[in-house]
Formats: structure tokens, sequence, C-alpha cells
């Protein structure tokens, strides 16, 4: 009977031991927890903050090529007007028109007719 009785009350003790750790240590363990998600969160600003920052630069550079590319296109089209002799003539206009239709994916060309009006529907027998 003892044995059963100090059993009883050993099991007691325990879980009396048990219940006070647990509402000693789960505000520990939530305050901790807490400090952990905040850490967290920061951390991923700060990595969305630095993935900005090189998206910017990133932008930047492919402006920055994008206007020499414009200066050399002005350069090219300066030296072509340049060797026709600073006049644009109206064959080199239908050429460079010609030209930029071999650019182009989707073309839509208007034809006038007679009334100088374009064909709205043609069709392509292909």
């Amino acid at each position: 009977m003892i044995n059963r009785t100090s059993a009883v009350i050993g099991g007691i003790i325990g879980l009396i031991v048990i219940t006070l750790a647990a509402m000693i240590g789960l505000p520990k363990y939530n305050v901790w927890k807490q400090e952990m998600k905040g850490k967290a969160e920061f951390a991923q600003a700060e990595q969305n903050r630095r993935i900005k920052i090189e998206e910017a630069k990133a932008n930047l550079e492919a402006e920055k090529l994008n206007a020499q590319a414009e200066i050399e296109r002005a350069k090219g089209a300066a030296e072509a007007i340049r060797i026709e002799n600073g006049s644009i003539t109206p064959t080199y206009i239908q050429y460079l028109w010609v030209r930029q239709q071999n650019l182009a994916e989707n073309k839509v060309i208007y034809i006038p007719t007679e009334t100088c009006l374009p064909i709205l529907e043609a069709k392509n027998d292909k």
C-alpha cells in the first residue's frame, strides 16, 4: 500500500513539476519565437531591398547601352545623309521603306486604288 501511495504522490509531484515548468517556459519560448520571426522578416526585407537595387542597376545599364546604340544609329543616319549630298531623294525614301518592310513580322500594306482608297480585303492562297 505504501508503494502504491508513494507512486501516486510521485506522479502528482511529477505532474506539478511539469506544469510549473510549462508555465515558466512557454512564455519565454513564445517571446523567443516572436524574436526569431522578426529577425527572419527583417532578413527577408533586406534581401528584397538588395534585389530591387540590383534590378535598378541593371535597368540603368540597359538604358545607357540603349542610349549609346541610339547615338550610333543617329551617326550612321547623318553619314548616310552626308553621302547623299545632304538631300534625301524620293528613291532613297522608297529604298528605306522597302528595307524596313523586310524587318517587320506582320506586314500590312495599303495599296491605293484609282479612287485613292485602300483595298480592304485580300486573300492569300498559300
